[in-house]
């Protein structure tokens, strides 16, 4: 089997590190620094999100630039709050099941579906950080757009459109949870994490054709599977987005990740949500979902990074600075910190 795994991991590169993956292009970035005269050549790309959105930006403060009701109905709850006060808000506002998430995340960490409030109170007893409490939206798919707008435009472009599809087992009515997961080889390089998550139902035998959600942060790092939507881009979706980017004037480069009740309802702009923005540090999920060669994928990053240079530069020239060494410098680092805090926590809390 290590072997195997190996085998399988060298002839696929979607599963190397991002450091590897990145090597090729480090000299695009390094490039972009140079003629922008700043290290952080990309913070005034969203000019009004924090580090132009790289990381470290509040969920809530992105979804203050989102035209209302295009977001699900979200609250900021304290990390210290004591738990008879996180009740009574939720009592008020919130029925279950719901979700809840860091404020400031990455990559799914800590992404749980609350069912009932015992779930909630081990939650909130856990997380070190602030989080949010949003209402579940239950629209059948999840799609990414990545969109760009150079802030000289009207009308933007988008250049990746997939669908994301959960982490699941399929029953066949005579193997266990662990059976299946072992057999299965798109957790194969996660397999223990798994176990750990899901280690009170290891020896539950699903019935025939039932399903087993893993993980239900469709991430790319949580293990969700990215399908090619290249053939739906047309003028009506570049429209909505041309709209949803336009209304605070700050959204020019990014991914969102929405769901929706169908491609075609999306288009008329009627039917979906938008639970994630991903500003100027969003990776363009499409190089994953096409069937990309890595070089073919290198040159996409590398475009993308141009672009992200180009918008920084025109917004710098209406006057939005560049974030000084040290400023950038503390935010990566604290970032650093926070993400590999809620990555320990996530390991070890159970899943939903």
């Amino acid at each position: 089997m290590p072997l195997n795994n190996t085998l399988y991991k060298l002839s696929h590169w979607e599963t190397w590190d991002w450091r590897i993956k990145y090597i090729p292009i480090v000299p695009v970035w390094a490039w972009n620094c140079i003629r922008a005269g700043s290290f952080w050549f990309f913070t005034p790309s969203n000019p009004k999100l924090a580090f132009g959105g790289f990381e470290g930006v509040t969920k809530m403060s992105i979804y203050e630039h989102l035209p209302p009701g295009t977001y699900p109905k979200s609250i900021r709850i304290q990390a210290k709050l004591p738990f008879s006060e996180v009740e009574e808000i939720i009592s008020t506002s919130y029925s279950y099941p719901f979700v809840v998430k860091p404020d400031v995340g990455r990559m799914g960490f800590m992404f749980r579906i609350i069912k009932e409030p015992s779930e909630l109170k081990s939650y909130h007893e856990i997380m070190p950080v602030n989080y949010i409490v949003q209402d579940l939206v239950t629209y059948p798919m999840e799609v990414s757009v990545f969109y760009y707008r150079y802030p000289n435009a009207e009308n933007g472009t988008i250049t990746g459109f997939i669908r994301k599809e959960f982490l699941e087992v399929k029953g066949d009515g005579k193997s266990t949870l662990d059976e299946l997961m072992t057999a299965y080889p798109r957790i194969r390089f996660r397999l223990e994490e798994m176990r750990t998550k899901h280690f009170e139902n290891l020896q539950l035998v699903l019935k025939k054709g039932e399903v087993f959600y893993l993980s239900y942060a469709l991430n790319l790092s949580r293990g969700c599977k990215l399908v090619s939507l290249e053939d739906e881009k047309d003028e009506r979706l570049v429209k909505v987005f041309d709209e949803i980017s336009s209304y605070s004037d700050t959204l020019f480069y990014g991914r969102y990740d929405i769901k929706c009740a169908s491609i075609e309802e999306l288009k008329q702009g009627k039917n979906f949500s938008i639970v994630e923005y991903n500003g100027c540090g969003a990776e363009p999920h499409h190089v994953y979902g096409n069937g990309n060669t890595l070089v073919k994928a290198c040159r996409i990053l590398a475009r993308h990074w141009n672009i992200l240079y180009e918008i920084s530069r025109h917004n710098k020239a209406k006057g939005v600075n560049y974030d000084d060494f040290k400023k950038g410098w503390t935010t990566m680092r604290n970032c650093r910190k926070h993400f590999d805090l809620l990555q320990k926590i996530d390991a070890a809390f159970p899943a939903s």
